[in-house]
């Protein structure tokens, strides 16, 4: 009997959160929509759209990615999803209304089952599912309750906004039907409100970094002369869907040699030679929460002398930004003080003279040619979460901490990354128990 009732639970659930990773608690999803409903001027409702299923050639799509917002205020993954909002709704049964998409035996037999409503109330919370076909009908006899509207479209600082969005065209749309309402941006809301994570939040990205940690334990085992970078991909991702990972939280970089100097290296088709340092950067995407983590290794398990300097000038740069991350710390003179750590770094390296700080342009500092990039980021439902970099660090904002030397000359670069949560006790780092000294980082991989 008991076996019966664990296959039971275990069947139940897989067709309700057909997903890889666990359950997530709904009350996450629930204090995000009070959170967030509680900012809405008066008389309002707000609509959020899920993301497009984007063409990828023929009669292939891209892997569905949701709009972050959308599940931040419900946990559904599903595309052709809805989601309304009006919490001064006179009929209360409609304060909020998820509408999904219904299945029927073809998307069943081409696709696999769909939400049921009852799966999507798990999940999210929200007692009022409807088929995503009614929304229209069901909109119309709630729009003129109200006098705004709330719509949403991407407003990441960090966005090209080079693609018109499925997003964009709704929100023409419902502009067209509805013209003589007051529409209002939700983005600021959203801004104002993610940044700051919840204990339960906090949790999905930890869980994200312990299985990043595991892939790079992993892959420090498997580094050795000659091996070629997408081999080293292929073990990350590995380990990353063992453990019901999503997969990667970006794009990873496997940058050996003269490649970690490319910010953004992604070929990852190089043979890793004897001598050279390989730069990873790498994160799993758990749960939609992302983990993003940098760390340079020896290829053949030892470094050199001078590699080992710049890896140690460029940890000590990890280690003194890190205890900046404090609330009330403002992102712009943050990165003013870490340039000046970095610069006497730089410095001691023969990098660098006293004479080329003295005669240095201010806007752009002599250091910013061995390290170009900002040192931290926000870190979330997004790699670069949504957030103010105008607005002082906060308790509840999780943070990158990653400083770099890119010598182009030496064919070396380093780089190290972190996830840090500021706490009210102060700067927490989810990454702590990954390998970071080089010492540490030699041993493992000489004794492994």
């Amino acid at each position: 009997m008991k076996l019966i009732t664990i296959y039971l639970f275990f069947v139940c659930n897989y067709i309700i959160f057909k997903m890889k990773y666990n359950k997530i608690n709904k009350n996450i999803f629930i204090q995000n929509r009070l959170n967030f409903t509680k900012l809405l001027t008066n008389n309002s409702l707000c609509i959020l759209k899920s993301s497009n299923q984007y063409l990828k050639s023929g009669d292939q799509a891209f892997d569905f990615k949701q709009n972050a917002d959308l599940f931040y205020l419900s946990g559904i993954i599903q595309e052709d999803s809805i989601l309304l909002l009006f919490p001064s709704c006179i009929n209360q049964f409609y304060s909020e209304v998820l509408f999904i998409k219904h299945s029927n035996a073809h998307i069943e037999q081409w696709e696999g089952k769909k939400l049921t409503i009852k799966a999507a109330q798990e999940i999210s919370g929200i007692q009022n599912v409807q088929c995503v076909a009614d929304f229209d009908n069901i909109l119309a006899s709630l729009v003129y309750y109200a006098d705004n509207i709330y719509l949403n479209t991407n407003e990441n600082d960090r966005n090209s906004d080079l693609v018109v969005d499925g997003n964009k065209l709704f929100v023409n749309e419902i502009k067209l039907k509805y013209p003589l309402h007051h529409f209002i941006r939700a983005a600021p809301l959203f801004r104002q409100l993610r940044a700051v994570k919840s204990n339960l939040e906090v949790d999905l990205i930890k869980l994200a970094c312990g299985i990043t940690r595991d892939a790079f334990n992993r892959v420090i085992k498997f580094v050795k002369p000659n091996v070629y970078e997408y081999e080293i991909e292929a073990e990350v991702i590995h380990e990353f869907i063992k453990q019901r990972a999503t997969g990667h939280a970006y794009t990873p970089i496997i940058a050996s040699g003269k490649n970690a100097c490319i910010l953004h290296y992604n070929d990852n088709n190089q043979i890793c030679a004897d001598g050279d340092v390989v730069l990873f950067d790498f994160g799993a995407e758990y749960a939609n929460y992302n983990a993003d983590m940098s760390r340079a290794i020896p290829v053949n398990g030892k470094f050199t002398t001078r590699q080992k300097a710049v890896y140690n000038a460029v940890l000590h740069v990890f280690n003194e930004a890190k205890k900046m991350l404090l609330p009330g710390t403002i992102w712009s003179h943050y990165q003013d003080e870490v340039g000046k750590i970095m610069t006497d770094q730089l410095i001691k390296l023969n990098l660098l003279t006293k004479h080329d700080v003295q005669k240095q342009d201010p806007k752009m500092p002599a250091y910013k040619k061995y390290f170009m990039h900002g040192t931290s980021h926000h870190l979330g439902l997004d790699v670069h979460d949504l957030a103010s970099r105008y607005q002082a660090f906060a308790v509840g904002n999780v943070l990158t901490c990653e400083p770099g030397i890119y010598i182009k000359e030496e064919n070396l670069g380093i780089r190290l990354e972190n996830n840090i949560y500021i706490s009210p006790d102060g700067p927490v780092d989810l990454m702590a128990n990954i390998p970071i000294e080089a010492d540490e980082i030699e041993y493992l991989m000489q004794t492994s």
